[in-house]
């Protein structure tokens, strides 16, 4: 009885997958943009809540005509078409604005992480080419650290926007709101002509750490993607409201949560920061409909005692990436969420994956031609076969994800050409193709009647990248700053699993000639100083020698096997625990803390 339910449940599907497979991708030279499609929704929902976010409350109306006076303001202060603007704020209100206003114009919104400080931060501001920075108050104290190494040199440029404090802005900067005429509400003329291939964002990749990557957003791909999301991800309509929590800064927050928002008119409740404490009280509160996630949120969620709020709680679909197998059930069981809809995609890829047949445990079926080819872990190497070609893997083996470049699925990669190449496999199969490398391991899954669609599973990512904090963190990058310290001189970075957390945590192991000279304090400072806090090793081994493969690699199998175990080897190891800011001597006591998962991690 169970299949055949299944079978007419499945069929019952098509009536949402008939008019995707019919959708049209706007042409380069349509007027598409997201400004666009708010000014629609604004037509058709004016007064409709638009965002809810602490004590405010803002209409389609509203935040259109604000978003049209800050426009203005830009556009009179020398913002034009296809110019550079930072911005760099925590989640509020005034973010999404400015992202409106900078896509009214044609211009690029440049979205910084918010964790970013010191060189990483530098590099993302100057190798934008941006002209102006439009920040927050709350995240003053980073940019002020770094004033003298940005290109962005003109007070007049820096453009500082209140947060909930009645502070003054800094004497380097201008203060924004006082800049704005609130009478200036029209829609701007110059919105006509932002069309399809003209670039709406730059959105930093966190796989990359010490040298981020900005992948490029055209306009094509932000509706295009909330087609997909909204009709057969979340199955969103103006009556629904949206619970984000996620850093706008990232394509999964702003993508998949606001731009799927404003395409149907929908509401969103939006939050600086995921608490697990407030999420079900929220819920209720503003009658959340939809949630978007990662795993990391689903985890906090799901081992939280049990609370009255999350009875009868209004969440009927949620999207998002990262949500473990061996969580998947509970979640579903324990919350009655109606329809998971796990996607998969890199922000500067070409296609996606998604469960759109609403099946357990699977990222679902790709949206565009691709492979999964045989790949050596432990040589962390491409298998290819006699003639040189890669090796397509037909049975259920986990194998190296690739995506077919093509008119239907093209490749925008980063605004680094250099860094876009390295992405692309070419003459995989036959001579003249192209594919995009997404680093990732992949397995076919047996999920029962598809109609005839392949479903896939998230394996791993391969050994040059990990997942800490639902950020993706470059070993080979994290290594290269860590071998600026004057204390290492090869950095050998990976990924270890700790009870009771989503992902890994970094861990790096280097060789010392002498342990004893090596200045803790100081080597902590270098570390925080230098990386961005997810990507800072919680763990660090000194190791007698280095283990390298024929190509002279750095084997890192064994090494993450043994991990922090004290255990499993005699290595000195240091850690770095919650809460602290400095490495400290791993004893038995701390092992026995985190091996239980009781650490605070």
């Amino acid at each position: 009885m169970g299949k055949i339910k299944e079978f007419f449940r499945v069929i019952g599907e098509l009536r949402y997958i008939i008019p995707l497979l019919r959708y049209q991708w706007p042409k380069p030279d349509d007027v598409v943009s997201l400004a666009k499609s708010f000014e629609s929704s604004t037509d058709k929902f004016s007064d409709r809540t638009f965002m809810y976010f602490e004590d405010q409350v803002w209409s389609y109306k509203q935040t259109n005509e604000r978003a049209n006076a800050v426009a203005t303001y830009l556009r009179d202060a020398g913002i034009k078409h296809s110019d550079k603007v930072v911005v760099f704020m925590e989640n509020r209100p005034e973010y999404i604005i400015s992202l409106l206003a900078l896509n009214k114009l044609g211009a690029v919104g440049v979205l910084i992480n918010t964790s970013l400080t010191g060189d990483p931060l530098i590099h993302c501001i100057n190798s934008s080419d941006s002209i102006k920075c439009i920040f927050g108050d709350e995240l003053k104290d980073s940019l002020e650290d770094v004033l003298d190494q940005i290109i962005i040199k003109d007070k007049e440029n820096l453009l500082w926007v209140k947060d909930n404090v009645e502070n003054k802005n800094p004497e380097w900067s201008v203060d924004l709101n006082s800049k704005i005429n609130p009478d200036n509400i029209s829609n701007l003329e110059e919105t006509n002509s932002v069309t399809a291939k003209d670039t709406a964002f730059y959105i930093f990749t966190s796989g990359t750490t010490g040298v981020p990557k900005a992948a490029i957003f055209p306009n094509v791909k932000i509706v295009a993607a909330s087609v997909n999301i909204t009709k057969g991800g979340y199955r969103m309509d103006h009556t629904d409201c949206l619970y984000n929590c996620l850093p706008l800064y990232h394509s999964t927050g702003l993508m998949l949560g606001v731009c799927a928002t404003v395409h149907v008119g929908a509401s969103t409740f939006i939050r600086r920061k995921f608490s697990a404490s407030n999420f079900w009280q929220e819920a209720q509160q503003f009658n959340t409909t939809a949630f978007i996630y990662v795993g990391e949120l689903c985890r906090y969620l799901a081992i939280q005692d049990p609370c009255p709020e999350e009875i009868n709680n209004p969440i009927q679909k949620m999207v998002g990436n990262g949500l473990r197998p061996d969580l998947w059930d509970d979640f579903r069981n324990r919350f009655k969420v109606e329809r998971i809809v796990e996607i998969y995609g890199a922000s500067e890829g070409n296609a996606m994956m998604m469960n759109i047949l609403n099946k357990d445990k699977t990222i679902g079926m790709a949206n565009a031609r691709i492979a999964l080819i045989e790949y050596d872990v432990a040589q962390d190497e491409i298998i290819e076969d006699e003639n040189g070609k890669y090796i397509e893997i037909k049975d259920e083996r986990a194998g190296l994800l690739i995506n077919e470049i093509g008119p239907n699925a093209v490749f925008n990669g980063y605004t680094d050409a250099q860094a876009s190449e390295k992405k692309i496999l070419r003459n995989v199969f036959e001579d003249g193709d192209a594919w995009f490398n997404t680093g990732d391991l992949i397995k076919t899954v047996d999920v029962g009647f598809a109609l005839g669609k392949t479903h896939y599973q998230f394996v791993d990512r391969i050994g040059d990248t990990f997942r800490w904090r639902s950020e993706n963190v470059s070993t080979n990058e994290v290594g290269e700053i860590l071998n600026g310290s004057k204390f290492i001189n090869m950095a050998n970075v990976y990924g270890v699993k700790v009870p009771g957390c989503e992902g890994r945590a970094g861990m790096v192991a280097f060789v010392s000639e002498n342990k004893s000279s090596i200045d803790w304090d100081q080597l902590s400072e270098y570390v925080n100083t230098s990386l961005p806090k997810y990507a800072r090793p919680v763990f660090v081994r000194i190791i007698e020698e280095m283990d390298t493969t024929g190509t002279f690699k750095m084997k890192k199998n064994v090494l993450r096997d043994e991990s922090y175990h004290l255990d499993k080897h005699a290595d000195d190891v240091f850690v770095m625990m919650p809460n602290s800011d400095k490495y400290e001597k791993l004893t038995e006591e701390k092992y026995n803390q985190i091996s239980s998962g009781q650490a605070g991690f």
